[in-house]
């Protein structure tokens, strides 16, 4: 028995799959452009210093970058999980700075601490170090001396940045196989029926 393909069904498994491997095609796409991006941070370290930026910077950052930031004043401290420079676990101190009366700030990790509420006792002043991502600013200058009553947090690295493009690369065009077998054995339970039911 000759047997067709529903039309509608068929339609949407087919965009489904198509959908899934070009987020797949995607994702490697991004992978090419993230593999850029990290070589671009890697390499600058060998970079000459620069100049905190006075606007708020577009993408690319320049993250892990040299830098020197001038805080005039402390509009608040915050704080967020992280190591020392002996990779013990515990808080990062952050100032958030003010620059000027107009102009980004600048958010400094003072150093890193047992205590959340240590550091309080920076007021501001030129610091210079290397320039990290920030959940919040974006971008955060981690001070290469730490503040009154901390010690060194543990630098920023390029490691810190993820590149899972590939793996969810991998899950789309899996996720694509799946949703074509499991059609496929849909299909073929409903021509079973059909057959047995035209030989009854």
């Amino acid at each position: 028995m000759k047997h067709k393909l529903p039309i509608i069904p068929t339609i949407l498994v087919a965009l489904a799959v198509a959908t899934m491997i070009g987020l797949g095609i995607w994702q490697l796409e991004r992978r090419n452009q993230k593999e850029a991006l990290l070589a671009r941070y890697a390499s600058a370290a060998n970079k000459p210093p620069i100049g905190w930026p006075s606007i708020p910077p577009k993408e690319p950052l320049p993250l892990f970058r040299s830098a020197t930031a001038n805080c005039l004043s402390v509009a608040g401290f915050r704080t967020a999980a992280g190591q020392s420079l002996r990779g013990e676990p515990g808080y990062l101190i952050i100032a958030d700075c003010r620059t000027g009366a107009e102009g980004p700030g600048v958010a400094i990790e003072l150093g890193w601490s047992k205590d959340p509420n240590a550091g309080r006792a920076f007021r501001g002043g030129l610091v210079s170090g290397v320039i990290a991502p920030d959940r919040i600013s974006r971008m955060r200058l981690v001070a290469a001396t730490a503040g009154p009553g901390l010690v060194p947090s543990a630098p920023p690295s390029p490691d810190i940045v993820p590149n899972n493009h590939f793996s969810y690369a991998i899950q789309w065009f899996l996720f694509a196989l799946i949703a074509v077998v499991i059609y496929a054995l849909a299909l073929r339970g409903r021509w079973r029926k059909e057959d047995a039911g035209s030989n009854g």
